[in-house]
């Protein structure tokens, strides 16, 4: 399938059930997004966690009120119970299945957010010039636990999770200097180097995604990542809970230049 498809036609294709692999690389220039689906009980807790955490969950839309399953600015004829590859479904914390719909499982006490992801920042990095493994390879991106504490918001709290694309050092430091100018979407790494500094155990074991090839001459390079939520969920243990699953986003409409910080 053409990469470069709009994203109405991905979201349509995906709700057909045509499309089920993970979206990095597709629909290239709009924003995508990660998914955190939770009871109203919930709500105001986790929007407290997402003010209080912008690097891992950087907000770029939310549902108006409890059982809105569309949120219109992100996108024409947006469906969040179907537009998403596959969805994680979480009862007290525990990861109980995965599907790829959600209708059947849809309540109206549900409220949805929807998280910036460093899928839209990767375009930023490969329109300069620089190789993101994990695209050349097909693969999805590699993503680890790490030692680092988010703040915590009531019943919401948890260690950060990171994504990792290894580079050589001189293009790490143009990596800092093209995502600071993303806020939305993670913004700028927060480590490069030593995993271990960070309390990754085995660069070449991530808990979420794939592993990818990090030659002799390159440093992993590591970005807050919008998995971290789950993490969080896990801690929080809310009855019920609905996510993308990792790598599986939501495709907006939104132009990944219009999160660009100038």
């Amino acid at each position: 399938m053409n990469q470069d498809i709009s994203p109405l036609e991905l979201r349509y294709r995906i709700r057909s059930g045509e499309f089920t692999s993970n979206t990095s690389g597709y629909s290239r220039g709009f924003v995508q997004g990660n998914l955190c689906i939770l009871p109203a009980d919930y709500a105001g807790e986790f929007l407290q966690f997402c003010q209080s955490n912008p690097k891992p969950c950087p907000l770029i839309g939310m549902a108006t009120s409890p059982g809105d399953y569309r949120i219109p600015k992100l996108g024409e004829d947006l469906d969040l119970r179907t537009d998403v590859p596959s969805y994680r479904v979480f009862e007290n914390g525990e990861l109980v299945d995965e599907v790829p719909d959600i209708s059947d499982l849809w309540r109206d006490d549900l409220v949805s957010f929807v998280l910036g992801c460093s899928f839209s920042f990767e375009e930023a990095l490969i329109d300069d010039g620089l190789e993101i493994r994990n695209v050349t390879e097909g693969v999805n991106v590699p993503m680890y636990r790490t030692d680092i504490d988010c703040n915590a918001a009531g019943r919401f709290a948890s260690k950060m999770v990171v994504s990792m694309r290894p580079m050589i050092p001189s293009d790490a430091i143009r990596a800092i200097q093209i995502c600071t100018r993303f806020p939305s979407v993670h913004g700028a790494p927060v480590h490069f180097g030593d995993p271990a500094r960070i309390g990754v155990r085995d660069i070449n074991r991530p808990e979420f995604g794939d592993a990818v090839t990090i030659r002799d001459d390159e440093v992993p390079v590591f970005w807050a990542c919008g998995v971290t939520p789950q993490v969080a969920v896990e801690q929080a243990r809310p009855p019920f809970c609905i996510t993308h699953s990792p790598g599986c986003m939501l495709v907006t409409d939104q132009p990944n230049s219009h999160l660009a910080v100038m």
